[in-house]
């Protein structure tokens, strides 16, 4: 038995390739997703994240607590007329921590009312230490910034309504 243990030990060794786990973490930043997962041959990697899931579950939180009677009335006010659900929202294409400016104390990138054009950087983003610069989808005007400095973003969440 104690030689089965030993030959056990030996066969459940993997080199694992530390770059290619790198690269995959990487990916499930830039993509949004929660896990990945490749075969070579008998040999499964799976690199998955709890960071979307830590930030689903406070989220029902607040939906729930609203059960009181008046609050129902005032909520689908505040809907319509809420800029996120504006067609004009720039979504995030990652989960992260949003920067409204380049470094701690510096200017933001945009307020609201500033002229942007195509390509010019919203924000940045920050994923798996990572800075990652959004950028104006189209030429506008700065309608709406819907999210706080330092604030956690979700993957399709609004951060800006350009016009």
């Amino acid at each position: 038995m104690a030689e089965n243990s030993r030959n056990s030990g030996r066969k459940s060794k993997m080199n694992v390739d530390i770059e290619l786990v790198r690269e995959l973490a990487e990916l499930l930043s830039e993509t949004g997703l929660s896990e990945i997962e490749v075969e070579d041959g008998d040999r499964k990697l799976r690199v998955a994240r709890e960071l979307q899931a830590a930030h689903y579950a406070p989220a029902p939180q607040p939906q729930a607590a609203p059960a009181a009677p008046a609050a129902p009335a005032a909520q689908p006010q505040a809907a319509a007329d809420s800029p996120a659900d504006d067609a004009n929202a720039v979504p995030s294409p990652m989960v992260g921590t949003v920067y409204l400016a380049p470094e701690p104390g510096a200017s933001d990138f945009v307020s609201v009312g500033d002229k942007v054009s195509e390509g010019q950087t919203l924000l940045i983003i920050e994923a798996m230490k990572v800075m990652n610069p959004i950028a104006a989808p189209r030429a506008g005007t700065v309608k709406a910034i819907l999210v706080d400095n330092a604030q956690p973003v979700e993957f399709d969440q609004p951060l800006v309504v350009i016009d």
